[in-house]
């Protein structure tokens, strides 16, 4: 699964990277180091103008929250989808259909279980070890994970709409799976522009996108992962001391 991400990047250079002709069409977010379900983050999904990076609230509201209350709740339950039934539960499937987005992360955390060699609980941090150009300066910058989502809209007792998502998890692979058994959805650029045409609606298409079996892309490609501190555990944490690398000592994993 995914529980908690980050997300560095100042809109200008995420509209660079993901070449969003849209542009921003919402508010400008600050950096934070431990995003956690509720929150505001940024979403890219299209628009008339082309690919959009928008504000979104992390879980996907039930479209059939009675009342505020009720759509936080329904929320922070579903703050990710399983591949395997998103196109079936009942709180997903319409979006799957015709409401597709990118979640861009500078990376996220997940926390090791029984799977492998590691103390149960440890924290990781896992990044792209990749690079992409930016154009305005001609750097090298650090490349964001694109993680496969789905968004939906939902209307309050008082009339406002809003806009909330979710990541799709799959069955984690390569070394990832000694850490956790979920992982994200990660779609290459080659997939963007396919997974966000909201033309696309029937199942077995859009299920082939995020299949990549013979795509030359592996679902675990470039990844950088890493143990972290415990401080990311707390939500009242945040800063770049959370994706530190630390080592693990012998107390700290099983053998």
């Amino acid at each position: 699964m995914c529980g908690r991400f980050a997300l560095t990047s100042m809109p200008g250079d995420l509209v660079e990277e993901f070449v969003l002709t849209g542009g921003l069409h919402g508010v400008e977010l600050p950096s934070d180091w431990n995003i956690a379900p509720t929150k505001e983050i940024y979403a890219i999904r299209a628009s008339d103008r082309g690919p959009e990076l928008v504000n979104l609230s992390w879980g996907l509201i039930a479209p059939w929250s009675k009342d505020s209350t009720e759509a936080l709740r329904s929320q922070s339950i579903a703050i990710n989808a399983r591949t395997e039934s998103v196109d079936e539960k009942p709180t997903f499937r319409s979006a799957f259909r015709s409401r597709r987005c990118l979640v861009p992360a500078t990376g996220y955390y997940e926390w090791a279980t029984e799977l492998g060699q590691y103390e149960s609980k440890q924290p990781f941090y896992i990044r792209s070890g990749g690079t992409w150009i930016d154009k305005r300066s001609g750097q090298q910058r650090p490349k964001s994970l694109a993680f496969a989502g789905i968004f939906d809209r939902w209307v309050d007792e008082n009339g406002e709409i809003h806009e909330s998502a979710s990541i799709i998890t799959r069955e984690a692979v390569g070394e990832l799976a000694t850490v956790h058994h979920r992982m994200p959805t990660f779609l290459p650029e080659d997939r963007w522009d396919a997974w966000l045409d909201p033309t696309i609606r029937d199942v077995p298409s859009i299920r082939s996108i995020m299949d990549l079996t013979g795509s030359g892309h592996a679902p675990d490609e470039n990844l950088v992962i890493a143990p972290v501190s415990k401080l990311v555990n707390s939500t009242r944490n945040n800063g770049p001391e959370l994706i530190k690398p630390i080592e693990l000592g012998e107390s700290q994993t099983l053998f």
